[in-house]
């Protein structure tokens, strides 16, 4: 009777302790993210998963799977508590149930995925390098649309310092995930295959970031045009001081002063609502912006909330405005957050809400395709407001024509947590996809100015005042990626789960 190591066997002799240990490598891959980007950790600790969708039973690996997710997104988005509890005054049991909901769908997402790749697999460590990139990437693109979406924390963004990035303006963030995923079945096949078997795997081992590393050295776009100054105001306001009366017009004061002296500037971008009112209570204060605006020959982008009034239909929306001196154009938030932006339950629930002096007010939707932002040199802009640019196809209706991506927010519903670096990580991912320099305002940091190929030329500190100028340079062209989206790689990974599904044994 042949030796089978224990190693092998511990998931299947031990299921409590595997699960365990599930949830703990989900906590753990939490680090291979923003602030502490430790990528390797991601491959890593995906071993031990897919070890255990090639050696046990589809509902036993998939439920191992549900445990790493479940440990991922408890720790991973802590910072929803934060921002429910401490700046949304909620009680904390509704934060918890918030937390604990969102990560157990989540984890769901994340069992469909195991479930596929074991039952596909059925034990054939060749077979995996083919059906667990194409099974997890399909459960990342899905996550991230259905109902609204969570995109957060898809394996690729992990991966924005290394070689895997380079797959990025070729086949987006999942097409990162996709070459992580594979690298890693790999190795699971090293370990378990035949002899003649491996020389193949190992070989697919490095493919994935080799290929990345050659795709790096390409040059997807061009300069266009003449480059921008572009400064940044950051008036590091906590999100329970924003909205207080008192402080409004030091808030005006201050982004008007330091517009005012960033005279020299192109551009002049301020955060998402920066301005804590409605458009339409501050037209005095939008003049004084024109002023300044023509006589600096300048444009001034700013956020704010606004108010319009169509023949008694009153809509309120999240939007950016842009100022030039003669023109007023402005774009609206399309992305709104479930929960924070409005709230999808009956209106019984609506009213217990009121009740309990919790928000209830919905915002509105913007259109799906808007006009372009224009600067006054004639540069065209793709906006994002929040978390808008953690879904990479939504802004790919700007491009290419727009030179640059803008991304405003407001992150300091989050605190001194990880979240803002998570959420810059995603906006450089952005600029790796489609070639172009991004800006970054945000009212509590990280403000930043990146580079077309996602390097960081300027951040800005947390939580105080912050005044970053830099060059940024318009680019042409287009990338792979901007060109045909998502859907190569999803046609690809549904071919991959098809064909492999369809020779399995009998």
């Amino acid at each position: 009777m042949a030796y089978t190591p224990r190693l092998l066997t511990f998931p299947a002799d031990h299921p409590r302790i595997s699960r365990l240990l599930s949830f703990l490598f989900g906590a753990l891959t939490t680090l291979a993210f923003a602030p502490f980007s430790l990528s390797l950790l991601g491959p890593l600790l995906l071993l031990p998963l897919l070890f255990m969708c090639v050696t046990l039973a589809p509902r036993d690996a998939a439920g191992n799977v549900f445990w790493y997710g479940l440990g991922l997104f408890l720790v991973g988005t802590y910072w929803i508590y934060i921002s429910v509890v401490i700046f949304g005054q909620a009680p904390a049991w509704i934060a918890l149930f918030l937390m604990l909901g969102m990560s157990i769908i989540m984890g769901f997402w994340l069992f469909a995925a195991g479930y596929l790749i074991s039952y596909v697999t059925r034990g054939e460590p060749m077979r995996l390098i083919g059906v667990a990139p194409a099974a997890w990437v399909l459960v990342e693109w899905l996550r991230g649309w259905v109902a609204s979406g969570f995109p957060w924390l898809a394996q690729g963004y992990a991966q924005a310092d290394t070689a895997y990035a380079g797959w990025a303006p070729v086949l987006g963030v999942y097409g990162v995930s996709f070459a992580v995923v594979m690298s890693a079945a790999a190795v699971i096949a090293v370990i378990m295959c035949r002899q003649q078997q491996r020389v193949m795997a190992i070989g697919l081992v490095i493919l994935p970031w080799l290929a990345g590393a050659v795709l790096t050295q390409i040059e997807w776009t061009e300069e266009d045009g003449d480059s921008l100054r572009v400064t940044v105001l950051q008036a590091g306001i906590s999100q329970d001081q924003k909205w207080l009366p008192q402080n409004r017009q030091s808030t005006l004061d201050y982004y008007r002063s330091g517009t005012q002296a960033a005279h020299d500037s192109d551009l002049v971008v301020w955060p998402e609502v920066a301005v804590p009112s409605l458009l339409g209570r501050e037209q005095l204060f939008v003049s004084q912006l024109q002023s300044i605006a023509q006589e600096g020959n300048t444009s001034i982008l700013f956020g704010i909330l606004e108010d319009v009034d169509n023949r008694g239909d009153r809509r309120v929306y999240n939007s950016v405005v842009l100022l030039d001196g003669e023109r007023q154009q402005s774009y609206r938030k399309r992305h709104l957050v479930p929960f924070g932006e409005y709230f999808p339950v009956p209106e019984k629930v609506r009213e217990w809400m009121k009740m309990m002096s919790l928000p209830h007010s919905d915002l509105a939707a913007g259109a799906d395709v808007q006009p372009l932002l224009r600067t006054r040199d004639g540069t065209s802009l793709a906006l994002m407001i929040c978390y808008e640019d953690a879904y990479n196809a939504e802004q790919l209706y700007a491009l290419p024509e727009a030179g640059v991506l803008v991304n405003v927010s407001n992150d300091a519903w989050f605190g001194d947590s990880i979240a803002p670096h998570q959420h810059l990580q995603i906006a450089r991912m952005r600029s790796i996809e489609t070639g172009r320099p991004g800006i970054r305002a945000t009212n509590t940091g990280v403000s930043a100015f990146i580079d077309h190929d996602g390097e960081l030329l300027n951040t800005g500190r947390q939580f105080q005042p912050e005044t970053l100028t830099s060059v940024v340079q318009p680019r042409t062209g287009s990338t792979p990626f901007v060109d045909m989206g998502n859907w190569p790689l999803i046609l690809l990974s549904l071919g991959l789960v098809a064909l492999l599904g369809g020779r399995m044994p009998g």
